[in-house]
């Protein structure tokens, strides 16, 4: 494996930690701060916001400048906004924290992508992808469990100084292990633009709004439908979050596996099918926690199985404007997390269990799973992988 991708991986470790920390910790930072559960879950919407106004800002600031540069300089922006988290008096300072935590997440990826994509072996490129990515799901795996665990024991502060930390290691990781890779802006600044002219670009955007928004809807609660509504106790919670990251793990490796021999958009499709499915049982039947937990796992693996195919997608089909495109889904992405939030928490604000809010993401899983079809009959049926 080469360690550039390995170097990559570390900052998408970072953002999986900033990003996800949040549904593990919820219970512990609402009655640290004094606030209810859904205000809780809306500090994840902070972070997506300030990925979706980050993402275009700065990458179109930095378009001149060397790719390796902008990564060292995106590691910095993670390390300031998990700081001021860490140290926040209240929850406006740490709603500020998230906000700045969230803005250099899109950009990363939008240029890790094709960092990515052009160090691949040629046929490789999904799988690379997915190596990027895989230190997302680590951090769901390792980060966010233990995060959890310490909140629990200790301080949920104290993840946040850990994210700070490894923060400042990627800056020097990007520096040393990642090779030099021609920033090619061959194209007028609108021409960049050129690829939205097509149908292709929105589907994938469209899906993977309604895909993360649906999940999210649940899994923004997750904290309170284990333990509240299956029974759990807030010391297991450290274990089932292995189990989420298991899933986060599993799901992404092997969809950049399958996604190297299938169409990835009929792939995609099918798993947000799968979603769905999956969100209702919780719905449902979470009250049982074995089925709970089988069915988180399958939620988490949805959520990451999705991951690779929606980058390299925007990738193949955004030729001339692949920056902007892999933004635009981290956008899409994090704009559907903020949505699904609030959603998710609409029904436990007016009283309900926090399990209806699976109920909330099933509409949206079925409108990706349409998207994801027609895009696959549209563009990739009949053509050879």
């Amino acid at each position: 494996m080469k360690k550039s991708l390995l170097a990559l991986s570390l900052g998408t470790f970072v953002l999986g930690i900033a990003e996800f920390i949040m549904p593990g910790i919820s219970s512990f930072v609402a009655k640290d701060l004094g606030v209810t559960i859904p205000e809780a879950g809306y500090l994840i919407s902070a972070y997506a916001f300030g990925v979706s106004f980050g993402a275009p800002v700065i990458l179109l600031s930095v378009e001149k400048y060397r790719l390796k540069s902008v990564l060292m300089f995106l590691a910095l922006l993670m390390m300031l906004g998990n700081l001021v988290s860490c140290f926040a008096p209240g929850y406006y300072t740490l709603m500020a924290g998230r906000f700045i935590s969230g803005l250099p997440h899109g950009a990363y990826f939008g240029i890790g992508t094709i960092i990515a994509s052009k160090l691949a072996d040629k046929g490789k490129e999904s799988s690379a992808i997915a190596i990027m990515v895989s230190g997302m799901t680590v951090a769901n795996l390792i980060g966010v469990p233990v995060g959890t665990f310490l909140s629990n024991n200790f301080s949920w502060r104290v993840i946040f100084a850990f994210v700070g930390f490894i923060s400042l290691i990627a800056v020097f990781g990007f520096k040393y292990l990642v090779p030099e890779v021609e920033n090619e802006i061959t194209e007028r600044f609108r021409d960049r633009f050129k690829f939205l002219k097509h149908g292709a670009p929105w589907l994938v955007v469209g899906a993977t709004f309604t895909g993360n928004c649906g999940i999210l809807c649940m899994y923004s609660y997750i904290n309170p439908i284990l333990t509240d509504v299956a029974g759990f106790s807030a010391d297991s919670l450290t274990y089932l979050m292995v189990v989420a990251g298991l899933g986060m793990v599993s799901g992404n490796l092997i969809s950049g596996f399958i996604c190297d021999k299938y169409p990835m958009g009929l792939v995609a499709g099918l798993v947000q099918l799968s979603a769905a499915i999956f969100l209702t049982v919780i719905w449902l039947f979470s009250p049982n926690p074995i089925i709970a937990v089988i069915f988180m796992f399958g939620c988490t693996f949805c959520l990451f199985a999705l991951s690779s195919p929606q980058q390299l997608l925007i990738i193949q089909y955004g030729k001339g404007g692949e920056k902007i495109g892999g933004a635009l889904v981290q956008i899409a992405f994090n704009v559907g997390n903020a949505v699904g939030a609030i959603l998710g928490g609409l029904p436990i604000a007016f009283g309900k269990t926090p399990n209806v809010s699976a109920s909330s993401g099933i509409p949206f899983e079925l409108v990706g799973f349409g998207l994801f079809m027609y895009f696959y009959y549209r563009y990739e049926y009949g053509k050879k992988k």
